[in-house]
């Protein structure tokens, strides 16, 4: 294989690599006290969903009892858009790694999952259609 081949096949290499790391990128996570800021994200997002980091004492105190080893994260991703402006069904996961629960052999990647109809006013939609 000559040198330009050569160079051809290593920028192809190169790009091809940047291309996968960007695909599994990690989301853009913004730092709150609480998920509603996350919530509204969501809301008012184009794809629908937001991702936060849970800060504060709250969470520093979760954090410190079951000696986990990341922060707690929350994802939220829109289920279904209702009629009703700025309302949505939402779908809420808190997790954490490296969660150690009284009695576990081996601390682990918890989860909590739920789903709420919630509008931008932080009142319920007052129809599901």
């Amino acid at each position: 294989m000559n040198i330009r081949a050569r160079n051809v096949c290593a920028a192809a290499s190169v790009s091809m690599c940047l291309l996968c790391a960007g695909a599994h990128a990690e989301p853009v996570r913004t730092p709150v006290p609480d998920a509603r800021p996350v919530l509204l994200a969501a809301l008012q997002s184009a794809d629908g969903t937001a991702h936060g980091v849970l800060t504060g004492e709250m969470a520093d105190a979760i954090t410190k009892r079951f000696e986990a080893t990341s922060p707690i994260y929350i994802d939220v991703s829109t289920e279904r858009r209702y009629r009703e402006p700025g309302c949505s069904r939402l779908k809420v996961l808190f997790w954490q790694e490296g969660v150690r629960l009284p009695e576990a052999k081996a601390p682990r990647k918890q989860t909590i999952e739920f789903g709420i109809n919630y509008c931008a006013t932080g009142l319920p939609p007052k129809s599901l259609l």
